[in-house]
């Protein structure tokens, strides 16, 4: 057998094992939740992300948090930038102009650790 010969084929089947490999796929919250995992605070992640903590017994996971606004009260809004920072808005004008916001969540309930399953992103174990 010739090298060139064995180097093609531990090329073909390294990318055929890499092709077959099933990827890991991440928790959602919604299942989490539903086993009975509990919701902490809202807080950072090890990338610097907002998004909470679910535990149960031992395990961790971190979910991000996909809000981009959010009411403060019942005139007040927060806009999330994409480093985790709020930005306060103008309600009335933000209104006048985009129309509704929609069924936006209230900060104190993100940050209560009361997030609704639309405002939750991908899970993964904490290390």
């Amino acid at each position: 057998m010739s090298v060139n010969f064995l180097r093609a084929f531990l090329a073909v089947v390294a990318m055929v094992a890499v092709s077959i490999a099933t990827p890991v796929q991440a928790a959602s919250y919604k299942e989490l939740v539903s086993q009975g995992y509990k919701t902490g605070k809202l807080t950072r992640g090890p990338s610097g992300a907002q998004g909470w903590i679910l535990s149960k017994d031992k395990t961790r996971e971190f979910c991000l948090m996909t809000a981009t606004s959010a009411y403060v009260g019942k005139n007040g809004m927060v806009a999330f930038t994409s480093a985790g920072r709020q930005v306060k808005i103008d309600r009335k004008v933000f209104e006048s102009h985009a129309g509704s916001a929609g069924p936006l969540p209230q900060l104190e309930d993100l940050n209560a650790g009361r997030p609704s399953p639309d405002d939750v992103g991908v899970c993964r174990p904490v290390k």
